[in-house]
């Protein structure tokens, strides 16, 4: 799932929350565009106590 983003969750962290701020307006149209599992991102953020926060458009 995560071929075209880190495994690591820090760096997906901050690869995802980039990628929200320059290029998609939800995380919903990030996951679509680049064909990966919302689920499993706010799975693996919230591992590290991350959670989406649909207001801001990022991770906190």
């Amino acid at each position: 799932m995560f071929s075209v983003l880190p495994g690591d969750p820090v760096m997906l962290l901050s690869v995802v929350n980039t990628k929200l701020r320059d290029h998609y307006p939800s995380l919903e149209a990030l996951c679509d565009d680049m064909q990966v599992d919302l689920r499993e991102i706010t799975e693996k953020l919230g591992a590290i106590d991350y959670a989406y926060d649909a207001g801001r458009n990022q991770f906190v």
